[in-house]
């Protein structure tokens, strides 16, 4: 039985019941860890994939220079000519289809490119340099070499025109020499090669060319001569600026041209200054060389009658040595051929014609 309330006083509360918070879950999982960062390329990977991609490149561009001189010079002689419908124009439209088919074998070579690396990387730039390989190895046959003297025709022009007709004269005259004369020259001059190389390296010149300069003076018999001339290279008067120079590489004050090897330095300064003069013309600097100052000397003379190469410049030297720098070479070529052959072949037998003028002539070879 509840008992009543007492009057005046209100009936106690009761103490509100606090709310129950849940608890939160904790987690089942762990956080996934992180994952690492992409390795990236060594510098050794990067430069090994250059290195391959710079194979390829350079293998390719030296496959496709060598064939295009092949086919632009077989084609420069196959129409060679001057009439428009059998020679100017066949040689133009070889020149599009040759271009046609580059581009072609460059596409085809991309999509080849492509299956290759699938394989391995090292397919494309090993496959490359064979084709390289294969075609130098071309290169150095002698086929080769007639199909590059008319390509250097048709680029070099009247240039190069002038060129082989001067080369020719000087094979021409190597090969009207006796033998037994060339023989000779070649055993007196063992006693002087090593003051003649030394003076050629002295001023950057070709000893061969040289040797040629002192066969054609002396003979490699030094003499004062008659016409004033002293020693193994037949010194008159040089330009002072040579004997300068001579004396410095020589490191004496006062020189004399009863010593080789003063001859030799003082030899190798002219021709060296008279072929800074011509403009590196070997031809008009051996004439340069052997005129000297008389008449004011070649350039005088060149500009006088209003000439600028050796072809032009002959008619007007009938009272002057014209075929100076023909004999010149042409002992420098017997020089040449006796340091590669050790014997100087006869130039009309078999195929010593092409194989002689692969070797080239001492200062005037073809430059690859």
């Amino acid at each position: 039985m509840n008992k009543p309330a007492m009057r005046g006083h209100p009936a106690p509360k009761k103490p509100p019941i606090p709310p129950q918070v849940k608890p939160r879950p904790r987690p089942t999982t762990r956080p996934a860890a992180k994952k690492p960062a992409a390795h990236k390329p060594t510098i050794n990977n990067f430069r090994s994939r250059l290195s391959l991609i710079m194979l390829e490149a350079a293998s390719l561009v030296i496959t496709a220079a060598l064939l295009v001189i092949v086919l632009l010079g077989y084609s420069a002689d196959r129409f060679s000519g001057t009439r428009f419908f059998s020679s100017l124009l066949p040689f133009a439209i070889g020149v599009v289809g040759l271009i046609l088919v580059a581009a072609a074998l460059l596409i085809g070579w991309w999509k080849l490119r492509t299956r290759l690396r699938a394989l391995s990387s090292l397919l494309p730039p090993m496959l490359a340099a064979g084709l390289a390989l294969m075609v130098g190895w071309f290169a150095i046959q002698g086929e080769f070499a007639l199909a590059y003297g008319h390509f250097r025709a048709l680029v070099g022009g009247k240039q190069e025109a002038a060129r082989v007709t001067l080369a020719h004269q000087v094979y021409a005259a190597y090969r009207r020499y006796d033998t037994a004369q060339l023989l000779r020259l070649v055993k007196r001059s063992q006693e002087y090669n090593a003051v003649i190389e030394e003076a050629a390296k002295a001023f950057d010149l070709d000893p061969n060319l040289l040797q040629g300069v002192a066969a054609t003076e002396s003979s490699f018999l030094p003499r004062d001569s008659q016409d004033g001339g002293h020693g193994l290279f037949q010194i008159t008067r040089v330009p002072k600026i040579a004997t300068e120079q001579a004396g410095r590489r020589l490191g004496v004050d006062k020189l004399s041209l009863l010593d080789h090897r003063h001859n030799a330095f003082i030899a190798a300064a002219t021709l060296k200054h008279y072929l800074a003069e011509m403009k590196g013309d070997l031809f008009l600097g051996l004439l340069a060389y052997n005129i000297g100052p008389t008449n004011g000397g070649l350039r005088f003379i060149m500009q006088q009658y209003g000439v600028t190469d050796f072809v032009t410049i002959q008619p007007y030297l009938q009272q002057l040595p014209r075929d100076y720098p023909v004999r010149v070479l042409s002992y420098s070529l017997a020089f040449r051929l006796w340091q590669h052959e050790g014997q100087l072949p006869a130039y009309e037998e078999g195929k010593n014609a092409v194989r002689i003028q692969r070797i080239g002539i001492p200062g005037l070879q073809m430059e690859f």
